[in-house]
């Protein structure tokens, strides 16, 4: 073969190499690419971040409940402790805790037996008292005759209308002696002095009770108080018909109180000054659940303002400045805020805040704290609501 021919053809074999070589890396080039592409592509959509409604709160202004921590203990306000006024065996006791009785029941008995005896010789004793008066009467009737016509003198007319008074005497001290027997044996019958549930059963029956033992005690859950201690710092914001919001032990349950009276003297050593919180149970629609002792604690509304405010469990802390998590062209941002007073608003802990190198405006969206922390510049987009 010529020279020439041999070196065309070895020309023509590395061009033919070099060119399937471009074709090789344009080829990797591209896949690259591509893998790089669908890897950006996967990064940006798991950085997207599916909202509920409920992950949002938006920025309003407000009207701010700003009050005082209130706790204390409830109390009926009406009840009473049926006690025994005589001495005698219990009788007709069959009432228990939690029954309902109402004003003038019979709540038990006393045996009468002996009272009953003490009456009947009171009655005697007035009878008697009674024919004494009859027989003075008719003496001094008779010796006034006889004075009349002068057979007697008027000495023996005195002494007939001495004993004419002391026999009267003696029938009205009968008489009031028969009032205290008929007494002793109405104080027999104990009746409720009040509707209301039977709270403690204090005696058995057949139980020999004395004077003043205590049997049954009765509340009335219709109308219960809290007796609070204010700080005397305090005090000074009550005033009467304020309202307060409280809780239970155990319940999320909101019960509303309002202030009824105020102690005129403060609290030997503590100064603070006891309130009065008065809840109407027969307003509340599951009666049930308030009971004389539980424990409530709650805030007494004081005073009030307006400012633009956002639940304060979306304040996050977890950087030197507290921040809010706001929406801003479908991209999480992050801004500072400066945190003001704090309130409540329908029950819910607000935070008045304003914000720091940017303008937190009414409406805002701001992310709850349902959403945790989000880093900034995720994007989001909302859950379809389902018809």
């Amino acid at each position: 073969m010529k020279p020439y021919l041999r070196r065309t053809l070895l020309a023509i074999v590395v061009l033919g190499a070099a060119l399937g070589a471009y074709k090789v890396i344009a080829q990797r080039k591209a896949t690259a690419q591509a893998t790089s592409a669908a890897a950006e592509a996967a990064k940006v959509v798991a950085q997207t971040l599916e909202l509920a409604p409920s992950d949002i709160v938006v920025a309003q202004a407000q009207t701010l409940t700003q009050g005082l921590p209130v706790s204390g203990t409830l109390k009926a306000v009406n009840s009473a402790m049926v006690k025994a006024r005589v001495t005698g065996e219990l009788m007709d006791f069959t009432l228990r805790e939690g029954d309902r009785v109402k004003q003038g029941q019979v709540v038990a008995r006393i045996d009468p037996t002996e009272y009953l005896a003490r009456q009947r010789q009171a009655q005697r004793q007035v009878d008697a008292a009674m024919a004494q008066v009859e027989v003075a009467q008719k003496q001094f009737d008779n010796n006034k005759a006889l004075v009349d016509q002068g057979f007697i003198s008027k000495t023996a007319l005195d002494t007939s209308l001495s004993n004419l008074s002391g026999a009267k005497a003696s029938y009205l001290a009968a008489v009031a002696a028969l009032d205290v027997a008929r007494k002793s044996v109405d104080d027999t019958t104990l009746k409720a002095p009040l509707s209301g549930l039977i709270a403690q059963r204090l005696a058995q029956p057949g139980e020999r009770v004395a004077p003043d033992a205590r049997i049954v005690e009765i509340v009335d859950l219709s109308q219960l108080e809290i007796e609070a201690a204010v700080p005397p710092a305090d005090a000074a914001a009550v005033r009467m018909g304020q309202s307060a919001s409280l809780t239970m032990e155990g319940s999320q349950r909101v019960v509303q109180a309002r202030v009824l009276r105020i102690n005129p003297s403060t609290q030997a050593g503590s100064r603070s000054v006891l309130i009065y919180l008065g809840v109407n149970n027969q307003a509340e629609s599951r009666q049930t659940e308030l009971r004389q002792g539980l424990f409530l604690q709650g805030q007494l509304a004081t005073t009030e303002l307006s400012s633009l405010a956002v639940p304060v469990t979306s304040v996050r802390t977890d950087k030197p400045q507290p921040y809010v998590q706001w929406i801003d062209n479908s991209q999480v941002r992050h801004m500072t805020v400066n945190l003001g007073a704090r309130g409540q608003v329908n029950e819910q802990n607000m935070v008045a805040v304003t914000g720091v190198g940017a303008t937190l405006a009414e409406g805002t969206q701001i992310l709850s704290a349902s959403s945790g922390a989000v880093r900034e510049g995720t994007r989001v987009k909302f859950t379809a609501v389902k018809p």
